[in-house]
């Protein structure tokens, strides 16, 4: 993009005016931005056209410095200017929200930051939307589960126990369920939003994925949730959303050489410990109460992911893989066949 550098350039100004209290010179500004002082003039004169809250205060023996400041006209905010550009400009990450509570929540927060910012000044940020960009793969659109979701909020906030319609994965149609909601969690991985509850029924904590939730009815039925739950804590084991009863298992994986920086790049779980070896490959290692998602996860590696640990863990893999092979030799059998069958001969009467 032909202006990228000034609206870098630009933006770093903004943010370091707005976090300045005793505002800063226009030599000052010059340094910090390795840029002249005419540059810097540009750049103020460029803000005060689009609108931005500057203020100059004139100081001792003429100095003039200049800081970004909440005007009186505009409503008040309880976070920096730059803070909420930054918000702003963020406003796209909730998209998979779209049509939900959540969303029309942040709407309304961004319609207060839009008031604060400014038309031209908003034109001006849009620019900044052309170097960000999210992939949708595997979005889910909740637009349709807003009234889901709405009822589902209240009845965590007031903990009332709700009467929902469920279709489970197995099962071949959907059934009523008695749970007592304690929260919503979103899967940034899947882009999924589950809902944690207890199963009265089997006293047992259980994850309800939010787009087979067909249904809600609040109860006037009171539930107390633990005081000592924490999502954070419940879901520490996990790789994912799915928790199992028990002590947690130990994993092990060996990733070849070609996948091994791509594993060191991130954070899959609290409890990795990723171990470069000698050859290029690296092996992982995970406290686990679940393995069900981690099975997924490692089969998406193909033959560059091997299961170390745990035998059961390894069978079971090793079963998924036999029946894939299976599924491919049939498919391609199908296909000869139905390419080896005779043209069917009509006659033209």
């Amino acid at each position: 993009m032909r202006d990228e550098p000034a609206l870098l350039r630009q933006w770093t100004l903004l943010k370091t005016l707005a976090t300045r209290r005793f505002g800063l010179s226009v030599l000052a500004m010059a340094k910090e931005m390795g840029v002249n002082q005419k540059t810097i003039r540009r750049d103020l004169d460029t803000f005060r056209a689009l609108g931005f809250p500057l203020s100059a205060t004139v100081g001792e023996f003429g100095r003039k410095t200049w800081r970004m400041e909440p005007s009186a006209s505009q409503p008040p905010l309880s976070f920096t200017f730059d803070e909420a550009m930054a918000l702003y400009l963020g406003r796209r990450l909730l998209d998979p929200l779209a049509g939900t509570v959540f969303w029309e929540a942040a709407q309304r927060a961004f319609r207060k930051v839009r008031a604060s910012l400014g038309e031209s000044a908003l034109e001006y940020l849009d620019k900044f939307a052309c170097m960000f960009h999210h992939t949708s793969f595997g979005a889910h659109d909740y637009s349709k589960k807003s009234e889901v979701l709405d009822l589902l909020q209240v009845a965590i906030e007031d903990s009332k126990a709700v009467h929902i319609l469920y279709q489970s994965e197995r099962a071949t149609e959907p059934a009523y369920r008695d749970v007592y909601p304690y929260i919503l969690v979103y899967h940034l991985v899947r882009s999924s939003l589950y809902l944690i509850a207890l199963d009265p029924q089997d006293d047992k904590i259980k994850n309800y994925k939010v787009d087979r939730i067909e249904a809600v009815d609040v109860s006037q039925f009171p539930f107390h949730c633990p005081s000592d739950f924490d999502a954070k804590t419940y879901l520490a084991a996990a790789f994912g959303v799915y928790v199992q009863d028990g002590d947690p298992v130990r994993v092990k994986v060996r990733f070849a050489p070609a996948v091994a920086r791509y594993v060191l790049e991130s954070k899959w779980h609290p409890s990795q410990k990723l171990t470069s070896q000698r050859d290029g490959s690296l092996v992982a290692d995970f406290e686990l109460s679940s393995i069900e998602e981690l099975k997924s996860w490692v089969l998406s590696f193909g033959s560059k992911a091997v299961v170390l640990e745990p035998e059961g863990l390894r069978e079971e893999i090793t079963n998924e893989l036999r029946a894939l092979l299976a599924a491919y030799g049939s498919s391609m059998s199908s296909l000869a066949t139905f390419g080896n069958e005779a043209p069917i001969r009509r006659s033209i009467t």
